[in-house]
């Protein structure tokens, strides 16, 4: 039986919609560190069938000499300091892990100068390890005033996107902060994809024409092997936007998502949805996991993890199908690192 049109809208209407999954926490969250004075901005990994989790610990949330903690542990409840990373001079921030091609560990972090809490100068460091413990000097990458938010690595070589404080002040930025939007080509405030064969050395791949003063941007490859970027974003209407890009790369499709978000993170695992972990700004600020559809831009808060103040910069890692996630909070007082483990149901 062939049914007319409108009979056919009608029966696909009375469909009730696929359920949304849901994030639940698994146990309660512990506090893995608060030794530092601020104690901040985290990532996780999981290496060598051990939990390796790392930081900035500082006098407070900028200004001063920063230093990367990183932790180990083998079951994720009890923790040990292995390393602390320091540069005289330096604040280093926002330590981001990854595993190399030929399985070292490492970081790439942000190295500021600061005279008091005015920043003078910044270039990425990087810093590579074969054990957790032993740690190259941390070495400088990209140019000055570069900030390589995160690297990924994929078929051997490594991605990162990266935004200039230098092009901040410029007369063109601050025009830019005024309407939201950019010039085409390598202007003020444009993102800039590199790729690089060893973490060290890097080539510029080509500039994301995000409007409204993007910064922090994480990328990941999805199983097929698409690109995928969210970006926080600081001017115009502030919500972050996610893009999508095949190989080679360098055409991009953007959406706008409904929400303002910082310290963008998010990880693909086949057969699960695509959950980010994200500071909110609307009402409470938290930090949250949501589900995110890149094609469609949205971006479903499902789990707001204990937190306020000053909080998010998170890490996820997938383990015996659980999500494992790392964040900074202080809203038990003075910042200190958490760990939770997150189950996906449908």
């Amino acid at each position: 039986m062939i049914l007319p049109s409108v009979a056919v809208a009608a029966l696909f209407a009375a469909q009730p919609p696929a359920a949304a999954p849901r994030l639940e926490l698994v146990g309660e969250v512990r506090k893995v560190w608060d030794g530092g004075r601020h104690n901040a901005f985290t990532d996780l990994i999981r290496f060598r069938d051990k939990w390796y989790c790392t930081f900035r610990e500082g006098d407070a949330h900028v200004g001063g000499d920063g230093k990367l903690r990183v932790l180990a542990s083998a079951d994720g409840a009890a923790w040990e300091s292995v390393a602390l990373l320091t540069e005289a001079g330096i604040d280093l921030r926002d330590p981001k892990f990854s595993v190399t091609p030929d399985g070292r560990l490492m970081i790439v972090a942000g190295g500021s100068v600061y005279e008091g809490k005015t920043l003078k100068g910044r270039q990425p460091r990087v810093a590579f390890s074969k054990d957790g413990r032993e740690w190259t000097a941390p070495k400088r990458v990209l140019g000055e005033g570069d900030w390589l938010w995160r690297v990924t690595w994929h078929d051997g070589k490594c991605y990162g996107v990266s935004y200039n404080s230098a092009e901040r002040a410029s007369p063109a930025a601050k025009e830019a902060a005024k309407t939201g939007t950019v010039e085409p080509g390598p202007a003020d405030w444009k993102l800039k994809l590199w790729v690089s064969p060893d973490g060290e050395r890097y080539e510029l791949m080509t500039h994301l024409a995000v409007p409204g003063h993007p910064n922090e941007t994480t990328v990941r490859f999805t199983p097929a092997g698409e690109m995928v970027a969210l970006v926080r974003r600081e001017g115009g209407n502030q919500k972050g936007w996610v893009g999508t890009a095949k190989a080679p790369y360098r055409e991009w499709a953007w959406k706008e998502l409904p929400a303002r978000v910082g310290g963008p993170n998010f990880v693909f695992q086949p057969g699960a949805p695509t959950v980010a972990v994200v500071r909110f700004y609307d009402g409470r600020v938290r930090t949250a996991l949501g589900v995110l559809d890149p094609a469609a831009g949205t971006l479903t808060e499902g789990l707001v993890l204990p937190s306020g103040g000053d909080t998010s910069y998170a890490g996820q890692v997938w383990h015996d199908g659980q999500l494992w996630v790392s964040y900074y909070s202080s809203h038990e007082g003075k910042s200190a690192i958490y760990l939770a483990r997150v189950r996906v149901a449908r």
